[in-house]
């Protein structure tokens, strides 16, 4: 079941002493992940540099539809921008369920996808009432008209503390970021129009309203005074993780 939508990676629901897994952590692991594993390790097709693991980490190489560990070996998993690059997402996302109880799980949106598209990605995905909605690209005929990836992934994240606000206080705009608990519901390429217009129709104000997260003046402030001092808290462990 769904636990919550994180503002990052930064605010889980990890305990000081879980044993964490993190699968797929390419080149930009967790640093609260004990152990990674990656499956392409001499490829770098599937992610944006070559792999690194921090000192305190055990690194593997594993396929995500195969992990390598008995039932429940650790306590938390972690996925970040991997589901939409697999062949098999049911049997990618039971392997995570077997080895642990909880997890979280990121991927591009479908308007992340838009902007920021990438050959490698075989999947575009939602979160639609609570379960993660999956569609083909090669299915619904998806094409992006541009890759603006430079812009939303370098460019104002390193130049922009406003963006970097705002990827915090409407982190669902361009990412699905989903915590869990024992089960995370999949539906892939559902024939239903309920789903599949997200994916294929243009958006209006009634699924903008459904998608994108709506507050009042007062919570916008605290919000964004939250993604502040995230903001700072990230770039603090950041230096200390270098020096370290």
């Amino acid at each position: 079941m769904k636990l919550s939508n994180p503002a990052s990676r930064s605010d889980l629901h990890i305990k000081r002493k879980d044993k964490v897994l993190e699968v797929g952590g390419g080149d930009h692991p967790h640093p609260r992940a004990n152990v990674v594993v990656d499956k392409y390790v001499d490829s770098n097709f599937h992610r944006g540099g070559n792999i690194r693991v921090l000192r305190h980490q055990e690194f593997l190489n594993a396929d995500g539809e195969a992990l390598p560990f008995e039932d429940k070996s650790f306590d938390y998993v972690i996925c970040s921008h991997v589901l939409e690059h697999v062949d098999n997402p049911i049997k990618f996302m039971s392997e995570q369920m077997r080895v642990a109880p909880a997890g979280y799980l990121e991927t591009p949106s479908v308007i992340g996808e838009c902007l920021m598209p990438k050959a490698s990605h075989r999947w575009v995905l939602l979160e639609i009432d609570d379960k993660i909605v999956m569609y083909e690209k090669e299915k619904i005929g998806f094409q992006a008209w541009q890759d603006l990836s430079y812009v939303f992934q370098h460019y104002l994240p390193e130049n922009s503390i406003g963006y970097k606000i705002m990827q915090r206080t409407h982190a669902d705009l361009t990412i699905v970021n989903y915590e869990w608990s024992e089960k995370v519901e999949l539906l892939i390429n559902p024939d239903s129009t309920y789903y599949s217009d997200y994916f294929t129709q243009p958006w209006d104000e009634a699924a903008c309203n459904k998608f994108l997260t709506q507050r009042s003046l007062g919570k916008e402030s605290v919000s964004s005074a939250r993604a502040m001092l995230d903001i700072i808290r990230s770039v603090f462990r950041s230096r200390v993780l270098k020096r370290g």
